[in-house]
């Protein structure tokens, strides 16, 4: 076994005995879940609204900031999957059963008992849509961008470990290793496992009612719990196989076949009315979106939002370690402009137009029909799709191929979400061993089961409101803490070290006609831009002024001039300076972190130098030092002397953020390339 015995044990050991309750007193439990949604959604319904609110402001912020190009990865990564398979695995694993379950039935019955207005009538329809939308729009998957976007960036461009405590590393620092950090993976793992029962449980009541309507098996509890048993069966072995191969194939495969179906019931339902309702639904929800995201409904009470916006928030805030987790180990490579761009709004799209061509056929066969959708969807909601569609074309293939994509998405759902528990309870190893996947895709079947017996779908909607309280809390957090990080991502670039960098990249003619310098004003370099602080870039903010001071005065590298007879000697000189200056340093830092608790490992090579800093086994910081000979620039005006002169020596600072600074050799000395690690860390570990 490969665990983190904190976060396995306990987690794995509450959700037995969970398991055990329920079997053991369904009815009473059945109760309790009742009164516990209620008192939740009366006392923190107010809370969900604002947090899930501040989650789609923060999310729609992100790409158009500063730091929208940002890498979710080291500068060099690229993502591994294609587009479309990208964006196939989001969509399989984001809403897949809950789009099929409800996208019929959630228009159906807003349209025959709208919470404002009259049943069925033109303002019913349109207001059906549009609360469909808004449950399964843009908030849903801000909710996901928020844990994935994170997940991605501490723990591919930062090397935490791929566990949900690692995004509250600028706010926690090191205590994220203890108890603290313990408390924030459980509270993860059952909000995965209890959201991801959520959606199988609504998956086999589908996958049941689809038999039945095919003339295959009955509808009862016993056969909805065997339909649990042999899926999840089916789901364990996809685990076993892996992301690269179980999962990837059967979402491409569950993708091609939702679209089978999504285009089938768009041709052959009335085409010319959906296009006209996806445009008018469209623009409806953007219109009315501000004021439905902070509607409480605070004047006619909590009934309806208990059972509908309320649910939802609570499914999609409960099921986002394991999506966002997911969509993390899909993305790296992508900036944060385009993970939020694809993961907000190309399945938002998707969505829409499967809820308008499903739903909205629904209302329209409704409509022709007298009421006769709404009854069918009144009677049971499982059945709803089915009824539909036995009024087209082909209704007995329809109906098999929907019993199909329904049970590819439950096992694409189990498989990942298994995974995902995994990961969490091992500490972040990304391939834990098969025997841990194996129990986890269990304990998913068998609470799915459990939830099913104490209460069916209220049950179902109490565990995800349940879970999501407390993680929703964790959720704000994990924003400041993305800021905080994305803040210091940005200044690990001295804009101004940069610029003095290239200043001294000109010829000293240019610099004197380009600033009117008189020649006499230049130092004994012969160089304006030596003018400049000779430690440009360095920020020392050392407390004790004796000890700025003497960095400050510290001599510079006598043997590093950048006077060189060409590449050949410059490349000596470059060799020289890391060997006699960055490595020597390099051991002063060493031998200091040993008095710390730290451990470091130095890594050299001809022209470059790393420290790696240690604390209890784990990575916490990286600094190189990397030698470059520069050339210099050439203009192409005739007033300027474009004469080349001899190559220099540059030492290049590279964190794992990316380039740090850039410094002339010639300036960096040990006491300066100390202060500038000191520098570095100190920003690192305080963010």
């Amino acid at each position: 076994m490969r665990v983190n015995p904190y976060v396995f044990w306990p987690a794995a050991a509450l959700i037995f005995l969970f398991v055990l309750a329920g079997a053991l007193f369904s009815g009473p439990m059945g109760t309790a879940f009742g009164h516990v949604q209620g008192f939740i959604v009366e006392g923190f319904g107010w809370f969900y609204i604002l947090a899930v609110a501040f989650f789609l402001l923060f999310v729609l912020w992100l790409p158009f900031s500063r730091f929208a190009h940002v890498r979710l990865g080291k500068d060099d990564d690229r993502p591994e999957f294609s587009y479309f398979t990208w964006f196939a695995m989001l969509f399989s694993a984001g809403m897949g059963i809950g789009l099929v379950f409800y996208g019929v039935a959630e228009p159906i019955m807003h349209f025959g008992n709208p919470p404002r207005g009259t049943a069925r009538g033109v303002d019913a329809a349109r207001e059906a849509m549009n609360i469909t939308f808004f449950h399964w729009g843009l908030h849903a998957w801000a909710i996901y961008i928020v844990v994935g976007l994170s997940l991605s960036y501490f723990a591919y461009r930062h090397d935490l470990p791929l566990t949900i405590r690692s995004t509250l590393y600028p706010l926690l620092g090191r205590h994220v290793h203890g108890p603290v950090g313990h408390v924030i993976d459980v509270l993860a793992v059952f909000g995965t496992l209890f959201g991801l029962a959520t959606s199988l449980g609504l998956g086999v009541m589908q996958i049941n009612a689809g038999l039945e309507y095919l003339g295959l098996l009955s509808v009862s509890r016993l056969n909805q719990i065997l339909l649990i048993t042999a899926i999840t069966l089916a789901a364990t072995a996809s685990v076993v196989s892996g992301v690269g191969k179980g999962i990837r194939r059967l979402s491409e495969l569950n993708m091609a076949m939702a679209t089978l179906l999504l285009v089938f019931v768009f041709l052959a339902g009335p085409t010319v009315f959906l296009l006209s309702n996806f445009v008018q639904s469209t623009g409806r929800y953007a219109s009315s979106l501000v004021e439905m995201t902070f509607r409480t409904d605070a004047f006619i009470g909590l009934d309806w939002q208990k059972g509908w916006t309320m649910f939802y928030w609570g499914w999609w805030i409960s099921w986002s370690p394991f999506v966002g987790m997911f969509i993390a180990r899909v993305s790296r490579g992508r900036t944060v402009r385009e993970f939020v761009t694809g993961v907000l709004l190309v399945p938002t799209l998707l969505t829409f137009f499967w809820m308008v061509v499903f739903g909205g056929t629904a209302i329209h066969l409704d409509q022709a029909s007298d009421g006769a959708m709404v009854k069918a969807v009144t009677e049971s909601v499982p059945t709803a799709v089915f009824v539909m569609l036995n009024e087209l074309p082909f209704s007995a293939i329809a109906a098999t191929l929907t019993t199909i994509v329904v049970a590819i998405f439950f096992v694409t759902s189990s498989d990942s979400g298994s995974l995902v528990i995994d990961i969490l309870t091992s500490g972040g190893h990304p391939a834990p061993p098969v025997g841990q996947k194996i129990f986890w895709a269990l304990m998913v079947g068998a609470v799915s089961a459990i939830l099913l017996v104490a209460g069916g779908l209220g049950a179902l909607q109490t565990a995800a409101i349940t879970t999501a309280l407390p993680f929703a809390g964790i959720m704000v957090l994990i924003c400041v803490s993305l800021f905080v990080a994305l803040r210091a991502e940005r200044t690990t670039h001295d804009p101004l070290a940069e610029l003095w960098s290239a200043v001294r990249r000109i010829p000293e003619s240019a610099q004197r006609h380009i600033f009117r310098v008189p020649a006499a004003a230049t130092t004994r370099t012969g160089s304006y831009a030596d003018t400049a602080p000779s430690n440009a870039g360095v920020r020392d903010r050392s407390q004790d002024w004796r000890e700025r001071l003497r960095q400050i005065t510290a001599p510079p590298a006598p043997a590093y001039h950048e006077a060189a007879a060409g590449e050949g000697e410059a490349r000596d000189k470059l060799r020289a300076f890391i060997e006699e200056t960055v490595v020597p340093a390099f051991a002063r830092i060493e031998a200091e972190l040993e008095h710390l608790d730290r451990g470091a490992t130095i890594e050299r090579d001809a022209e470059k130098a790393r420290i790696t800093v240690t604390h209890r086994g784990e990575e916490e910081f990286t600094y190189a030092v990397e030698g470059h000979v520069r050339e210099d620039l050439v203009f192409a005006f005739p007033k300027f002397d474009t004469r080349r002169g001899p190559p220099r020596l540059t030492a290049e600072v590279v964190l794992r953020s990316g380039k740090h600074a850039e410094h002339p050799v010639r300036d960096l000395g040990q006491e300066r390339i100390i202060a500038d690690f000191v520098d570095a860390y100190a920003k690192w570990m305080g963010w």
